[in-house]
């Protein structure tokens, strides 16, 4: 029998957005996204800050939204301005 090797893993949260005091994470999901894709059309996806973004919301989000948004962006259809 092979001994199997403990991975750790440092879980972290999102820190504090002040835009958003309230438990109520939404518009912080919404603004995340948003911003991603601003940052991503401006710098290029690989990008730090764009990264930062893009952490940010698929730790806040759900994955059907991003799934959504994601092809509405593909499709030329997503309501907010990128």
């Amino acid at each position: 029998m092979s001994e199997g090797r403990i991975t750790q893993v440092e879980l972290k949260t999102v820190p504090f957005d002040p835009r958003f005091p309230y438990s109520a994470q939404t518009k912080n999901c919404w603004q995340n996204f948003v911003d991603f894709h601003k940052c991503s059309n401006k710098l290029g996806e690989d990008n730090e800050h764009c990264q930062w973004f893009k952490k940010t919301y698929i730790s806040l989000c759900p994955r059907a939204w991003i799934e959504t948004w994601t092809e509405q962006v593909e499709n030329g259809t997503f309501p907010g301005r990128i």
